[in-house]
């Protein structure tokens, strides 16, 4: 007399099967006390529920999550900076150098971002530019600090920030600090290019000027050997600055389709100040050394 298969069990209720009904192997484990670990670690609800449209207009939910996905990349784009200038202090380059290789490609990300704002007609903007009221991307207390970074320090823009304590002590910090670049020239020096002492001493609170004696130390450096690594951290920190560039560029262009030569929000005169924006180079003599290589 034949034997009879044995049944097969049941799956338990949070094990994945198969279409032939077996068990799925290394299925994941689907069943939780409380949240899931995922959330506890990226706080996923909490970004997914900070969107609170003023308008019925459905771009509004567009600009929304784009202006906070670019907050998102100005924070970790500024921790990455503040790594590089740590190592730098420290004389530790191949960590900055790491950290500012990870920042252009989070740079791309942010540039990448304008996408879906580039091409907003001005009657597609204008469908929801009233809830933004007074609001406008200049008051971004992140992308100061971004900014104040790069050396373009003015104390004037803490002054939208006095009724925040906590963003108005972290920019106020930022402003006093020396910048990133303020970093590589300290770091230059040490390592024996004559940084000129009016450089190495100035107001840390004030715009970096361009300098001819800095623009003769890059000359220096960018007529060595090309596996230089001081050539290495121009070409990095070159990378960064062509990419802040594009980012200014690509924010130009998508407020002149969305809005043309009209006065900006927050009061700001629009295209005008983002022409004058983008007309500035990050670290200058890196890009006017090389007409002398």
């Amino acid at each position: 007399m034949s034997q009879q298969p044995a049944p097969k069990s049941a799956p338990a209720p949070d094990e994945a099967v198969l279409s032939d009904g077996e068990p799925e192997p290394e299925a994941p484990h689907l069943d939780f006390q409380g949240t899931t670990p995922y959330e506890d670690y990226v706080r996923a609800s909490v970004l997914t529920h900070l969107q609170h449209p003023l308008s019925d207009d459905p771009g509004e939910m567009v600009f929304l999550v784009t202006t906070q996905v670019m907050e998102l990349w100005f924070t970790v784009i500024v921790h990455e900076w503040h790594t590089a200038a740590q190592a730098l202090r420290e004389d530790d380059l191949p960590t900055a150098l790491a950290a500012l290789g990870r920042s252009t490609y989070e740079l791309e990300s942010l540039n990448a971002s304008w996408k879906p704002l580039a091409h907003l007609t001005p009657g597609q903007f204008n469908a929801y530019r009233s809830a933004l009221g007074d609001g406008s991307g200049f008051q971004s207390a992140m992308y100061r600090r971004l900014e104040f970074l790069l050396g373009e320090k003015s104390a004037s823009m803490l002054v939208p920030h006095r009724g925040a304590p906590r963003e108005h002590a972290e920019l106020e910090k930022a402003l006093t600090e020396p910048s990133l670049y303020d970093e590589v020239l300290r770091f230059l020096d040490r390592r024996g290019h004559a940084i000129p002492a009016a450089v190495l001493d100035r107001d840390p609170t004030r715009r970096y000027e361009p300098d001819p004696g800095v623009e003769r130390v890059w000359q220096e450096i960018y007529s060595g050997r090309c596996e230089d690594e001081l050539i290495q951290l121009g070409e990095g920190l070159t990378e960064v600055a062509e990419l802040v560039w594009r980012w200014r560029n690509d924010h130009l262009v998508a407020t002149r389709r969305a809005m043309g030569a009209k006065t900006g929000t927050g009061g700001s005169a629009g295209v005008a100040w983002l022409e004058k924006r983008a007309a500035k180079n990050v670290f200058p003599e890196l890009w006017t050394a090389r007409s002398y290589v």
